[in-house]
């Protein structure tokens, strides 16, 4: 996928095309399950507009999850014993699958510390 100026260039290179022919063009296409082709249009437009000096942050959907609820910030220990965070908070924090915690246990507290990181941030 192409980013920065080079996406910028390849866009004014192919002109007037298709949107859907200019971002596939870009690299911003993915493969599904069933072999079928699909077009990362979320994906190419932020990168145009990032590459263009707009920046998007999600300073003001932040604690906005999946389908515009606002995230409770609250986690309630499932029937099996495990406490799930949930996806939209690991994508506030950027973690990607393989991401590796230490847990720290306190007085009625359990602390993520990233795997490397410094206990001490916040």
């Amino acid at each position: 996928m192409l980013t920065g100026t080079d996406l910028l260039s390849k866009v004014k290179d192919l002109g007037d095309v298709s949107k859907t022919d200019l971002a596939r063009s870009c690299g911003y296409v993915s493969t599904k399950k069933d072999g079928g082709e699909r077009v990362n249009f979320t994906a190419f437009y932020e990168a145009l507009l990032e590459a263009k000096g707009v920046t998007l942050s999600t300073g003001g959907t932040a604690g906005i999850g999946k389908g515009g609820r606002k995230l409770s910030y609250k986690a309630v220990v499932q029937g099996n014993g495990n406490l799930l965070i949930g996806k939209a908070y690991t994508a506030l924090l950027e973690l990607e699958s393989g991401d590796e915690f230490t847990i720290k246990l306190g007085k009625k507290a359990i602390r993520l510390v990233p795997v490397g990181g410094s206990d001490e941030e916040e």
